[in-house]
């Protein structure tokens, strides 16, 4: 099984969208897929019409009141399950300090699992013990980026984070999102960025498509399967298959 979070210090980068879409796609080639919302807001949830069928599902989780297997909630779709959000997962710093080996709390969860082929995590934006379990537990950190000076600052202070806690900084991948080709500040920081080949070459444009699926309440492919935006998601999927574990 591997583990894909998406992940990125600042919100509103495309994380959900990007969780969303790729785990869309994962389970239309045949993977057998989990995405886990881990983010209060329950976005992810939202896109694929999903409630928990327990109260406070995120913290029973962490507290092993409620198995992780068990809180997978079946999708309309062929090879999809949703571990739901709610805001429970607020205390989920909280719940993870008084335990031992609370930085590891997530691999140990994730090494219950049996049967899937991926599982991704739309993690909330910040860094605290949620995201230093997240680091830990996961295969790769995917991390979107809008090209634009603040949010590759984020950037550079999760890499130096990764580099000062002694953490994998190999499994921190990232993507371009919300590309405006109207804005040449875009452009430039990309291809700066393409040249020290610390990118993926494949990027998400900023197109009304992506910003419908909340309108429509579905993933992309379920109402604009030919658009551009579409394929670039179908482009993004495809290279990272070749990181993966």
């Amino acid at each position: 099984m591997t583990s894909l979070a998406l992940y990125n210090l600042k919100g509103g980068v495309g994380k959900t969208a990007g969780a969303v879409n790729l785990a869309y796609l994962a389970a239309a080639e045949g993977w057998k897929t989990l995405l886990w919302d881990l983010d209060p807001q329950g976005s992810s949830s939202f896109y694929f019409d999903v409630e928990s069928t327990h109260k406070n599902t995120s913290k029973k989780i962490l507290t092993e009141e409620l198995l992780l297997e068990d809180a997978a909630v079946g999708t309309s779709y062929n090879n999809l399950w949703v571990i739901p959000a709610d805001l429970s997962a607020r205390h989920a710093d909280v719940v993870l300090d008084d335990m031992k080996q609370s930085k590891k709390k997530l691999k140990s969860l994730l090494a219950t699992l049996k049967g899937y082929d991926i599982v991704l995590l739309d993690c909330p934006p910040g860094i605290s013990l949620i995201h230093d379990n997240i680091f830990q537990a996961t295969d790769v950190v995917l991390m979107p980026n809008i090209p634009t000076t603040l949010s590759m600052r984020s950037y550079d202070t999760v890499v130096a984070y990764f580099q000062e806690h002694g953490l994998e900084a190999d499994k921190v991948k990232c993507f371009f999102s919300m590309v405006d080709h109207r804005k040449n500040l875009h452009h430039e920081i990309m291809q700066q960025f393409y040249r020290d080949k610390v990118f993926l070459k494949s990027y998400i444009p900023y197109l009304s498509d992506i910003e419908k699926m909340g309108v429509n309440h579905l993933p992309l492919f379920e109402f604009a399967n030919s658009s551009y935006a579409a394929q670039c998601y179908r482009d993004l999927w495809h290279e990272i298959k070749k990181i993966l574990p």
